[in-house]
Order: structure tokens, then sequence, then C-alpha cells
């Protein structure tokens, strides 16, 4: 199973569309965005993008709130599951428990990682390129026995992804 993973993509509608189809190309079958979504141009690509998805509210997402029926987006934290995998999904990380399978967070525009007690902690960074002059995304493959995550990154100008890997044994 391969998920892609956004996070911040703020207003950054360009950017956004550019990594979902990225991560497309790279065989993704799922979505997840974990926040700070800021438009509904941006809600539109991820509801168009032909991927099952899912998404958070950000601290700033307010301005989303009327539009939570019309799109996937939750409140956080939010709990689901993809296949035998549990996952929680939050922008802020407030909710860092070690509850479920896997826990996706957005908010510090800083890409993470971290395998603790067969827990998996994952920030996929920026999607907007504010705090440094990268765009990135992840994706995380599931297989029977190993988590391999692999972040994307580019300059803004830039056409190609650039990566990093980084695998866990489950």
């Amino acid at each position: 199973m391969k998920i892609a993973i956004v996070s911040d993509s703020h207003f950054k509608v360009d950017y956004l569309k550019s990594a979902i189809e990225f991560l497309k190309k790279e065989d993704c079958e799922y979505l997840i965005h974990a926040g700070d979504i800021c438009t509904v141009d941006s809600l539109e690509v991820l509801k168009n993008c032909g991927l099952k998805y899912i998404c958070v509210f950000g601290n700033n997402d307010k301005n989303l709130y009327e539009f939570s029926n019309n799109y996937n987006i939750k409140k956080e934290p939010y709990y689901f599951k993809i296949e035998d995998k549990s996952f929680k999904l939050m922008h802020l990380p407030m909710h860092l428990t070690p509850d479920t399978d896997i826990i996706i967070f957005g908010h510090t525009h800083e890409f993470s990682y971290e395998y603790i007690n067969k827990k998996l902690f994952l920030n996929p960074g920026e999607i907007c390129a504010r705090e440094k002059e990268f765009i990135e995304c992840a994706k995380l493959e599931i297989n029977a026995n190993e988590y391999i995550i692999t972040r994307y990154f580019k300059k803004i100008d830039e056409d190609n992804f650039m990566k990093e890997e980084f695998r866990y044994e489950q």
C-alpha cells in the first residue's frame, strides 16, 4: 500500500497540485493532508485528484469549516484505518500519544519521522515553501514487514523532485 502525505499547503494551490500529480505517478493509492489547507481551491484539488483522500483542519482553516460536509475534512485528532493499519491524523502536534500504528501531523513545516516501540510518527514537511525554499511531500509505503518513507522535495523553480528514503522493519 502506498500513501501520499502532504501538509501545510496554505495558499499555494499550484504547489499542492504539482505534488499530488507527482505522488500519483509514484503509484500512491491514498492521499492524506495534515492541515492548513486554507482555500476551497485546494479542497477541490484534493477532491478531484482521483485518489481516496482524508484531511484535517489546521489552525489556519477556520474559513473552511462550513465546507466540511462537501469535502472529506475532519476535526483533529482524527482516527481511521486503511486496510489493517490504524492511523491518527492531526495538524497540531498536540496528540502525539502512541495510540495507533501511524501518527501523522503537520504544523511545524519540518519533515520528521520516528519509529518508536513499533509506532511510526511522520510529518511530511511543507507544501507551501514558506519556511524554506523547498516544496515537500512524502510517500509512505507499507509492506508486510517494513515501512518505507520517502521524502520528496524540490525548489520552487525546478521541475524534478529529489528524494531521501528511510526504512523501518515492522
